[in-house]
């Protein structure tokens, strides 16, 4: 018998497994950035018509505040009007209006293949701005996010991709939606990073940067240039009091997003509670947005014009406890009924307010600074995604020189909410619904370790020119080898020719014991399968596991890449959770590597 070529593909290693797929996938995602730039100039758009035509009856998509409003007390019932037209767009068009718009684009990502309904392209956009238009303290971030992911998703469906290439183009439209609406193309290829990808490989980062940027070049002549807020130019260097000033707003920075999660998550339980339907939950929620309206006027809508005066530096104190106080309450109120609304436009809002506040007390570092780092601070400490915040807020200013006072503040502001709360206010919805979501990406040593590591060498081999008899008689002994469930079978030179499983192994040997005289000429051949399934020592661990989450078996020869394929041993599901167990007792055991010598030792 001849030997046979091993079957199963040899994976080259690399630093990357990307292939030449991620080119199409590109294409893609830059007509996806375009798209996606096209949406963000509608939505704006939309918000400006429905802001314009609830608080000024006049048709007009120009973005303007609702504070300017001359409609006295009758603004009151203006969002309860909205908040009922999206309760009956969520009932009758699509519950998945309803929300902030991140949690379900990452529900769609873990749950339903990167597939997002039709439907949603043009409700989710509609919904919020009404929401935002008939004075909702939200931001068009979270919508955008969900509308670009919608139609990056819809365009995938249209092309023969993997679930995996779809939640790439599903990121690529979130991002690409992003960079177009805030002019920050590189906080939003971060934002994909940190909070939508789950992974960081080239053959997601790259489609998603591409579409980014695509969508950031064609803003400029859709809807300007950057920055969103331009702010005077701060010293780079920071004396000690200022740098400590950062830690303690981090700090406070870290405590404000606890209190504002808690404070959402409050409000969506006590509405759970109401005795009825949850297409009214929104016009309660309405009733407060517009109570809170008639209290402190800044409160209502996006409040870009807020961010900007505070960065400024031209807010009062007055102001500042209006956001802090009111914004903050109707904020987590109509958010907390499931109205359609972004987080992170009032997030700014209320990190600026709390900057400007500790500013009182605070060394002075130039108008704004302190407003900026509070921004930073809770964007990065509420959303738990720091490089983002830290990126964001300096694409929105061009102000280069903060980077060293935000990455201080906003990895304080980050430290505390990991430490005091298990999930952030994007998360904590997608866990409500069911679903388990890790945000730390580490090494898997599954993919550092080789098969030559983990197998075992020491097995039984089988002769391809052994009888049943000969069999019988030598091999007892050998086959109650642990673990060893599978017996490769070699030819005269040791190359490898096929496999014998243990149950037709035992089949065979109880057959013999029953019938002394059956297998004294019979050869193996009709037992041993042929093209068996093989591993090479030099592919990593995780290719092993795929390949039998793909094939369905749990053992494999190992094989040289030569040709013939030599034996070199077997590995198994027990090898792989041995090696597993490395990485555990790395991350369990304490040991002291150095220390004081003993009294005595000679140095």
């Amino acid at each position: 018998m001849t030997s046979v070529p091993a079957a199963g593909r040899r994976r080259e290693l690399g630093d990357f497994t990307t292939t030449h797929r991620v080119i199409p996938i590109a294409l893609l995602g830059i007509g996806i950035g375009a798209l996606a730039a096209l949406v963000a100039l509608t939505l704006s758009r939309l918000i400006g018509l429905f802001t314009n035509l609830f608080y000024f009856q006049r048709w007009s998509t120009v973005l303007v505040s609702p504070a300017g409003h001359t409609l006295g007390a009758w603004a009151l019932l203006v969002p309860v009007a909205g908040a009922f037209v999206i309760g009956l767009i969520a009932r009758f068009g699509s519950e998945r209006i309803r929300g902030h718009g991140i949690p379900e684009a990452i529900e769609a990502i873990l749950i339903n293949g990167s597939r997002v309904e039709p439907k949603l392209a043009g409700l989710k956009p509609l919904s919020s701005a009404i929401s935002i238009g008939s004075g909702g303290p939200f931001g068009a971030e979270g919508p955008i996010i969900m509308t670009g992911g919608a139609f990056g998703s819809l365009v995938s469906q249209f092309f023969h991709l993997t679930g995996a290439e779809r939640k790439t183009l599903l990121v690529a439209g979130a991002a690409g939606g992003m960079a177009a609406t805030f002019a920050s193309p590189v906080a939003a290829v971060l934002l994909a990073v940190e909070l939508l990808l789950f992974e960081w490989k080239p053959r997601s980062l790259i489609p998603v940067t591409l579409a980014s940027a695509t969508a950031a070049g064609l803003r400029i002549p859709l809807m300007g240039p950057g920055p969103l807020f331009a702010v005077p130019p701060h010293a780079e260097r920071l004396g000690s009091a200022a740098l400590l000033g950062c830690v303690l707003l981090g700090v406070l920075a870290g405590g404000l997003s606890a209190l504002l999660t808690l404070a959402v998550y409050a409000s969506e339980d006590a509405f759970k509670r109401l005795p009825i339907h949850w297409m009214w939950w929104p016009m309660i929620g309405g009733l407060a947005i517009g109570v809170g309206g008639l209290i402190f006027p800044q409160a209502l809508g996006v409040g870009y014009e807020t961010i900007d005066a505070l960065l400024q530096g031209t807010v009062s104190s007055h102001v500042i406890l209006g956001i802090l106080l009111v914004k903050s309450t109707i904020w987590a109120i109509s958010l907390g009924s499931g109205t359609s609304g972004g987080v992170l436009a009032p997030l700014l809002m209320m990190g600026g307010a709390l900057g400007g506040l500790a500013s009182l007390g605070l060394p002075g570092q130039g108008a704004g600074f302190w407003p900026l780092v509070g921004m930073a601070a809770i964007m990065g400490g509420t959303m738990r995604s720091p490089f983002t915040g830290i990126v964001f807020a300096v694409e929105l200013t061009h102000d280069v020189g903060m980077l060293y006072p935000l990455l201080i503040a906003v990895v304080v502001a980050y430290a505390f909410t990991v430490l005091v709360m298990r999930r952030s206010i994007l998360t904590e919805k997608v866990t409500r619904r069911g679903l388990h979501l890790t945000r730390e990406y580490t090494f898997d040593p599954l993919e550092t370790l080789l098969a030559r590591d983990a197998m075992r060498k020491d097995v039984a081999v089988v002769a391809a020119q052994t009888t049943v008899a000969e069999l019988a008689r030598d091999f007892p002994a050998r086959i109650q080898l642990p673990g060893q469930h599978l017996y490769p079978v070699t030819d005269g030179k040791g190359a490898l020719v096929g496999v014998l499983r243990r149950r037709a192994l035992r089949k065979l040997l109880e057959e013999r014991l029953q019938d002394p005289a059956l297998g004294e000429g019979r050869p193996l051949g009709d037992e041993i399968h042929t093209h068996p399934v093989v591993v090479y020592p030099d592919e990593t661990l995780r290719v092993v596991v795929d390949r039998m989450v793909e094939t369905g078996f749990t053992q494999f020869p190992v094989v040289s890449a030569q040709t013939p394929a030599r034996v070199l041993g077997v590995i198994s599901l027990r090898d792989l959770l041995l090696a597993r167990r490395l990485r555990l007792h790395e991350e369990a055991r304490r040991e002291r590597v150095l220390g004081a010598p003993k009294s005595g030792a000679r140095p």
